[in-house]
C-alpha cells in the first residue's frame, strides 16, 4: 500500500480514471490548520457537521485542494477494509452480504460498493468522503423562541424537567410515554433551553409520515427558529438550521452535528431493526451531546438497560387529557384469508363495517399485507364510497392520508405504515388478521393508540379480528391494561 500525503490523495482521487483507488492509499496526518487562510464560508456551511461524498459537492477541484492543504478539510475513504472486512464509512455497514462489486466508470476497475445505504447515492472504494475540520460554525443563541401557550399535565411536566436536566448535563434519557401522552409538547421546553444556549437540535423519526405530521407543529411552536425538514426529496437538503426534523435515514449524511438528538418512536421499523440507522444516529450526535429516546413501546433490550440503571428513564402512563387508553377487544372472525379469496368479508367484520357506516364514524382498518388492501376496499365499496387504501409504496400516499385527516374518507384500509404518526380526532380501529406475525406487541399497542387521542373524543373502539389468539395480542392487551393501572395508582 502506497503512503501519500493528504493533498496528493485529493489529486489522486480526482484522477481515478487512471485506475487508482482510495483503498490502495493510506493518508498521512492532516496538515495543521492555517488560521491566516481565508476559507470559503459557503463550504463551511455545506460541510460543517456533515459527511459528504464529492458527488454531493459542486465546488471546483482547486477550491477543495486549497482547503485540504490548509487543514480545513478531511478526506477519508468511502468503502474500505477494516480488520479484514469491508466497512462503509457512511452507514457503518460491515455485513459482507450487503456489499457488491460492479465495473466502475470512474476508476475503470471492478469496485466494491455498499448496498445498505444505496438509497443515499452509491458509495464505493473510489468515493472520496469529506468532513469539515476548520473552525466550528457557531449558531447565535435564540432566546424566548417558544410561543406555545398550552399547559402540561403533571406527567408531561415531570418528563420535560428530566429532559432539560439531560440537556444541561448531557446524558441519555428514555421518555417512556403511552400513545397520546403528548410527547411532542414534552419536548418544547427542552428545545427552548437548547436553542437559548446556541445548541443545534434534531428530532429524528423513522417515517416520513411522522416528519410531515410534526413539522407544522414545530413551526407553530418555534416560529422564529431556523427549521429544516428533511426526508427523501425534501427541498431543505443541505440547509443549515438550529432546529431540524428528519427521517433517521437522512442522518446518514451527518457527522457530529447535533448537540441534542431526539429519536422519536425509537422502537419503530426500520430504525429498531437497522443497525446502520442506529450507527447514523450515534455519528450525527456530538461526542458530548444529549441523546433522548421517545417511545410508547420500548424494546426489551432498552427496558433491560433501564432496569440495570444503564439508561435514565422517565415514564408517563397516562394520556395528557387524563383518560385511560382504550383496551382492545378480541373478535374471532374465522378463516378471513379464505373468505377474501372467495370475495367475501367475514360476517363479524362486515357487521363492524356497517356499524361504522351507519354512525358515520371514521376508522382505520389495518391488514397484514398490501395484497389484501384492494380486496377489502372492493368488498366495502358496495356499502360506502368513502373508502380508500394506502401503503408505503403508494404514489398517492400523502394525498390519501391528507384526505383522511380532512374527513373526506370514512374508512381507510392500510398496513402498519400508519400504526403511528397519524391522528384522527374521533376514530375507531380494526385489525384484520391480528394473529399475523407482522402484528407484534409493539405494533398492536401503537395501532390501539390511534383511538381516543383527542380530549373531546377520549373513547373509541379497538377490535383485533383474528383466526386464533397470539402471544403478541395478549401481551399488547396486558401492556395497555398495565399502563392504565399505573396511571390510576400514580394519579397522573
Amino acid at each position: 500500500m502506497r503512503i501519500i500525503s493528504s493533498i496528493d490523495a485529493l489529486t489522486l482521487t480526482y484522477d481515478l480514471q487512471r485506475g487508482r483507488k482510495l483503498s490502495e492509499c493510506s493518508f498521512l496526518p492532516r496538515p495543521p490548520l492555517d488560521t491566516s487562510f481565508s476559507f470559503n464560508k459557503d463550504l463551511q456551511n455545506i460541510l460543517y457537521g456533515r459527511h459528504l461524498t464529492n458527488d454531493d459537492l459542486s465546488l471546483p477541484l482547486s477550491e477543495m485542494q486549497s482547503h485540504l492543504e490548509k487543514g480545513y478539510l478531511n478526506l477519508d475513504y468511502g468503502v474500505f477494509k477494516k480488520n479484514g472486512n469491508w466497512f462503509c464509512n457512511r452507514c457503518g455497514n460491515n455485513n459482507l452480504n450487503k456489499f457488491a462489486v460492479f465495473h466502475c466508470a470512474r476508476c475503470g476497475e471492478n469496485c466494491t460498493y455498499c448496498r445498505s445505504c444505496i438509497m443515499m447515492g452509491r458509495i464505493c472504494e473510489c468515493t472520496p468522503f469529506f468532513t469539515w475540520s476548520g473552525p466550528a460554525l457557531e449558531l447565535p443563541p435564540l432566546h424566548n423562541s417558544l410561543v406555545w401557550s398550552g399547559a402540561l399535565s403533571a406527567g408531561q411536566a415531570n418528563a420535560s424537567k428530566k429532559m432539560i436536566e439531560s440537556i444541561k448535563a448531557p446524558r441519555s434519557l428514555l421518555v417512556w410515554a403511552v400513545c397520546g401522552a403528548g410527547k411532542t409538547e414534552i419536548l418544547f421546553e427542552g428545545i427552548q433551553e437548547a436553542l437559548a444556549a446556541g445548541k443545534r437540535v434534531c428530532i429524528a423519526t423513522p417515517r416520513t409520515d411522522v416528519v410531515l405530521e410534526l413539522s407544522p407543529r414545530l413551526k407553530n411552536a418555534f416560529p422564529n427558529a431556523n427549521l429544516a425538514v428533511l426526508y427523501g426529496g425534501s427541498e431543505d437538503r443541505g440547509k443549515l438550521a438550529s432546529l431540524t426534523i428528519s427521517t433517521t435515514h437522512q442522518l446518514l449524511r451527518y457527522n457530529q452535528a447535533f448537540d441534542v438528538l431526539i429519536i422519536d418512536e425509537v422502537d419503530a421499523f426500520p430504525y429498531s431493526l437497522d443497525e446502520t440507522l442506529q450507527f447514523a444516529a450515534e455519528k450525527a450526535r456530538k461526542p458530548q451531546g444529549t441523546l433522548i429516546y421517545l417511545s410508547a413501546t420500548p424494546s426489551k433490550k432498552m427496558q433491560h438497560k433501564v432496569e440495570r440503571r444503564k439508561l435514565d428513564c422517565v415514564k408517563i402512563p397516562a394520556r395528557y387529557h387524563g383518560h385511560t387508553l382504550p383496551v382492545p377487544s378480541f373478535e374471532w372472525c374465522g378463516n378471513w384469508r379464505k373468505a377474501l379469496e372467495k370475495r367475501k368479508l367475514p360476517q363479524t367484520i362486515l357487521n363492524w363495517v356497517l356499524n361504522q357506516i351507519d354512525n358515520q364514524k371514521q376508522a382505520f382498518i389495518f391488514a397484514p399485507r398490501i395484497e389484501f388492501l384492494n380486496k377489502i376496499v372492493d368488498l366495502i365499496k358496495p356499502f360506502c364510497d368513502l373508502v380508500d387504501s394506502v401503503h408505503a409504496e403508494d404514489p398517492e400516499r400523502k394525498e390519501k392520508v391528507l384526505a383522511f385527516r380532512e374527513g373526506k374518507t370514512l374508512l381507510l384500509v392500510t398496513t402498519t405504515i400508519l400504526e403511528r404518526g397519524v391522528t384522527i380526532p374521533n376514530s375507531d380501529v380494526a385489525v384484520l388478521g391480528a394473529e399475523d406475525s407482522i402484528f407484534t406487541e409493539s405494533a398492536l399497542v401503537q395501532i390501539a393508540g390511534r383511538v381516543g387521542r383527542h380530549p373531546d373524543y377520549p373513547g373509541g373502539d379497538v377490535f383485533y379480528f383474528h383466526y386464533g389468539k397470539t402471544e403478541a395480542m395478549i401481551q399488547a392487551k396486558n401492556h395497555i391494561e398495565a399502563m392504565n393501572s399505573l396511571a390510576k395508582k400514580s394519579n397522573i
